[in-house]
């Protein structure tokens, strides 16, 4: 599945690690927002890697695995962010995010057929540092945004953003640089 490799869906050790997830995600959605540590304790096992200094993500908050999610420093996401880890997510240093933003990974193919198979694959999405991410954002697998990039709310992520940018749209697409 890491790899990028069609691997299957209902795989049993993969359904399994998916329901620890989801139990861990429960957890952690049903602390009281006062709960400051123990929902970074919940983070700490939750996720692969978290960065120095504050990390906030409002809840609700949704992963498939958790384990393939990277954050960097001081990293904040409003509610409702939904990440489908199957493939490593990395997300930078000092990046926020907008309420509603999705991230996927995972991959189907469009031929019924095969897709019923439930065999899939994924493909890893990287976010870089300072990166403002609006409200209601979809991310979609295998894209890179570089640093220092805003990408406007309600913005469907289908192709990479070079650093230096300010994208919008669906599809999103780079409408201004921004000078160093």
């Amino acid at each position: 599945m890491l790899s990028g490799k069609i691997y299957s869906a209902v795989d049993k050790q993969l359904i399994k690690e998916l329901g620890d997830t989801r139990e861990l995600i429960y957890d952690y959605n049903h602390l009281r927002p006062s709960e400051h540590a123990k929902k970074l304790e919940l983070l700490k096992s939750l996720l692969g890697h978290i960065g120095d200094d504050a990390l906030i993500i409002n809840q609700p908050f949704y992963c498939d695995y958790g384990k393939q999610i990277s954050v960097g420093k001081r990293f904040f996401a409003n509610f409702n962010l939904t990440i489908l880890d199957e493939a490593p997510v990395t997300i930078g240093d000092d990046c926020f995010m907008g309420p509603n933003v999705s991230i996927y990974t995972a991959c189907h193919s469009t031929d019924p057929r095969e897709r019923n198979s439930r065999r899939e694959w994924a493909e890893a999405v990287s976010i870089g540092n300072n990166v403002w991410i609006g409200g209601s954002v979809t991310i979609l697998p295998g894209v890179t945004i570089g640093d220092n990039v805003t990408i406007g709310a309600g913005s469907v992520v289908n192709k990479d953003i070079p650093s230096g940018s300010i994208a919008v749209g669906n599809p999103c697409k780079v409408v201004k640089r921004i000078e160093d």
